[in-house]
């Protein structure tokens, strides 16, 4: 019995952009499926576009994928055996297969540039592990309205190699296994497997992903908002958050689980589980998402993360120690989607110039609530359950009087919203002299 083969998966991005979602997605999943079978995950820079291609957005592919998590085995910054890993320093070797293929009349010179011949009648269908059996004869690779088989380019005049060529000649020589990405891809498959053949090579597996689309169903775009990897983690999302979204559009966990770690992801990760259905990008389930990883962060993580958007908001974050922002958190519970809304929500905690810049004290009666406002302060004890039964017996002591006609008031006091965590828990956190200070300010 032969022994299995390593399993070996490439992301292979151009370097003439950010990582956006669509190239995340793809770089997900082939780490997924390297991790799953205790493989290889291979970076690879294809950077023969010498115009668009910059080592910025090489630098800033990397850190993106790096944010993500998805940490590869061989790539250009760490090498490996099968390098190099940049395409623009492999040129010697596609001349050399490419003369090969010439030497055989497999391929022909036009000018500077090298054809590889498609010859009629040859069956060049395939399975993919995704969308399954893919038929296709290569007298369908025809010249555009006519009958006349198209050859492929494979050295442009400039010398450069094309994508459909380099690609077959890496993968092979990286002893690459399996190739996972777009279902774009789906048409350059036949033309690839040509190539392959004509060299005697053996052709990986493919699996090719679904599209993603936006809510509208259109193609993820910019009018979706952002798209870059990086834009959502300015925006207060958390790599494992985005991590577990991407992992979810076009494959499922299985028992309608949606929260999962990434070694939770690698461990249920099959690619015969990927849908052929195109996947939406639903901004709702990623706030979901993001929320869930939140609450269930260590509280100094947490706050980390969210005293950033503090500090960019220009609050004093020098006025108070890290347990006590890390209490307020806590006591936030899931409020806020991302680290930012939580930063939003909570900036009372830090400093009450927000709450005085919301105050509007339109329509109190500021007689009654001030007598309500000196039962509290008169409680022996600062804690919330002793001022919730101060508050209520109060209340309750007033005809016709109702909790949130006080309890309302003190909170939009203390935190300038409407909505907060239990306000008699917030008054407790905020201590004694500052919720008096507050309540002074307004009702003197």
């Amino acid at each position: 019995m032969s022994e299995k083969k390593e399993v070996r998966v490439r992301f292979a991005p151009s370097p003439t952009g950010a990582l956006h979602i669509g190239g995340g997605h793809t770089a997900l999943f082939n780490w997924l499926w390297a991790r799953h079978n205790g493989g290889k995950f291979i970076l690879r820079i294809e950077d023969t576009d010498l115009v668009r291609s910059t080592k910025e957005y090489e630098e800033t592919i990397m850190s993106g994928m790096k944010w993500l998590g998805l940490e590869w085995d061989e790539g250009p910054d760490i090498g490996g055996n099968y390098g190099p890993y940049r395409q623009s320093e492999r040129l010697n070797i596609y001349r050399e297969y490419a003369e090969k293929l010439v030497s055989e009349g497999k391929a022909y010179r036009d000018g500077e540039a090298i054809i590889f011949k498609v010859e009629p009648g040859q069956d060049i269908s395939f399975k993919d592990i995704v969308y399954g059996q893919i038929d296709v004869m290569s007298d369908g690779l025809r010249e555009k309205d006519t009958d006349k088989l198209k050859d492929i380019v494979i050295i442009k005049s400039d010398g450069m190699p094309t994508y459909n060529y380099a690609v077959v000649i890496d993968d092979h020589l990286m002893n690459i296994t399996h190739v996972i990405r777009g279902e774009d891809h789906i048409s350059n498959t036949p033309k690839q497997i040509l190539i392959y053949r004509a060299l005697g090579w053996e052709v990986p597996e493919f699996a090719h992903l679904p599209m993603i689309l936006g809510r509208d169903k259109k193609k993820l775009s910019k009018r979706h908002g952002a798209t870059s990897i990086y834009e959502y983690r300015d925006m207060g999302y958390m790599p494992d958050s985005m991590f577990n979204f991407l992992a979810l559009l076009g494959w499922s966990a299985g028992d309608d689980k949606e929260i999962f770690t990434r070694s939770e992801a690698a461990e249920l990760f099959e690619l015969s589980r990927v849908t052929r259905k195109a996947a939406v990008f639903d901004f709702d389930k990623l706030n979901h998402i993001n929320q869930e990883h939140l609450k269930a962060l260590d509280p100094m993580v947490r706050l980390g993360m969210v005293k950033p958007f503090w500090i960019e908001a220009g609050l004093p974050v020098s006025e108070h120690d890290d347990k006590y922002f890390a209490d307020a958190l806590t006591l936030m519970a899931g409020r806020g989607r991302t680290a930012k809304e939580m930063a939003e929500f909570s900036d009372y905690f830090v400093s009450f110039t927000p709450v005085k810049d919301r105050w509007n004290s339109e329509g109190l009666d500021k007689e009654k609530l001030n007598k309500f406002f000196a039962a509290l302060f008169a409680s022996p004890e600062w804690k919330a359950e002793a001022l919730e039964e101060i508050a209520r017996s109060w209340v309750g002591a007033q005809e016709g009087a109702k909790m949130k006609d006080f309890a309302m008031p003190l909170r939009f006091a203390l935190t300038g919203m409407k909505v907060s965590p239990g306000i008699f828990e917030v008054a407790e956190l905020l201590g004694r002299d500052e919720c008096e200070k507050r309540i002074k300010y307004f009702f003197g």
